[in-house]
């Protein structure tokens, strides 16, 4: 029978012993790891993009064995590098955790240079394959487990700074738009900042739900399926939209104050304003398209937000909650008295208090 690797972590022991690790290092190709990566892992890859498209080609077109020579020229070179310029000063306690793709050769490689050094290097078996099932696994055990409060409300009534603000009251929050770095509209990406890729939306929120307590109540703000380019688990979205629901309301007056305010960037970057409309095209037509544009170029924006919510935004909300989510009743609702910090802290208080009640 042959002996187990002492350097070899059991993906069934990983949860439980990833804090004690100094470090997680992901060595596949930079391409791998922007798709998704354990949580604050760092990429030093072992081969890069270019190299590892190399290897793959040789080893279809010539043979493995070809590739596997080049491979282990381009990977010790890689890994000398890395000691270099980052290990060095290291003590001999220091304990990293490696993986690659499946947790084979990257990061066997790896793992044995450091070991044979003197560190306490452990390799992840099944690498990101495995935790990536842990991630599945672990977002259908949440959804079993959770149980969600919704805010519900209109695109600007301040649901997502009221969900931010409850924790100051002792609330246990999931922050999706955050997870997604998106806001959740036509209009909801974040300047200059790309959405994580479905995988790494998965990660994010898996590890949101992972420092969150089970038995207590989970307070969410009501989201559609699917957040800019990313959408949410169908078991945990189920789950949520069966949550009990309070709705949070401002006047119009609040909102456009509110929205000018969360949206600033259109009002410096008109172009991209009219890009985002342009995306309406299809189901207001050219003619109001046209319109909306000569209020940007106008700077007439408050009168614009005004006429989007009206026109566009408040149909969508009312036609949708009701048949999204079960448990939302009209007459369950909190105030926004406008949109200072103070309005906001005390609409979050309320809520709070409302619900576990």
């Amino acid at each position: 029978m042959q002996p187990s690797n002492p350097h070899i972590l059991k993906l069934d022991q990983f949860l439980s012993q990833l804090d004690r690790f100094d470090l997680v290092i992901d060595v596949r190709s930079p391409a791998e790891f922007a798709l998704d990566h354990i949580p604050g892992a760092v990429n030093y890859p072992v081969l890069d993009n270019d190299e590892r498209a190399q290897i793959g080609t040789l080893y279809k077109q010539v043979s493995p064995f070809s590739a596997k020579k080049l491979g282990a020229a381009l990977v010790s070179r890689n890994i000398a590098t890395h000691l270099e310029n980052h290990f060095l000063e290291f003590p001999r306690e220091w304990r990293p955790l490696i993986y690659c793709w499946r947790g084979g050769e990257r990061s066997g490689a790896f793992t044995h240079i450091l070991n044979r050094i003197g560190w306490k290097a452990m390799q992840l078996e099944g690498g990101y394959q495995g935790f990536r099932r842990t991630v599945i696994d672990g977002l259908d055990k949440a959804a079993k487990q959770f149980s969600f409060q919704v805010i519900c409300g209109m695109t600007g009534s301040g649901k997502t700074r009221v969900l931010q603000e409850a924790q100051n009251y002792g609330a246990q929050i999931l922050d999706l738009e955050a997870l997604a770095i998106h806001r959740g509209s036509v209009l909801g990406n974040e300047p200059n900042i790309e959405q994580p890729s479905q995988k790494g939306f998965e990660t994010q929120l898996w590890n949101a739900l992972r420092s969150l307590d089970p038995s207590k109540p989970v307070l969410v703000e009501s989201e559609s399926k699917k957040v800019g380019g990313v959408h949410i688990p169908d078991a945990l979205m189920e789950k949520i939209r069966n949550g009990a629901c309070i709705e949070l309301r401002s006047s119009a007056q609040t909102r456009v104050s509110w929205l000018i305010r969360e949206y600033h960037h259109f009002l410096s970057d008109t172009n991209n304003f009219k890009s985002k409309l342009a995306l309406l095209t299809a189901h207001y037509g050219k003619v109001q398209i046209a319109k909306w544009n000569d209020a940007i170029d106008a700077g007439q924006f408050p009168e614009l937000v005004e006429e989007l919510l009206v026109k566009h935004y408040d149909p969508s909300y009312q036609s949708s909650i009701v048949r999204n989510f079960p448990q939302y009743k009209i007459e369950n609702f909190v105030q926004l008295e406008n949109d200072s910090d103070e309005a906001f802290a005390k609409a979050a208080k309320t809520i709070v208090t409302k619900l576990k009640a």
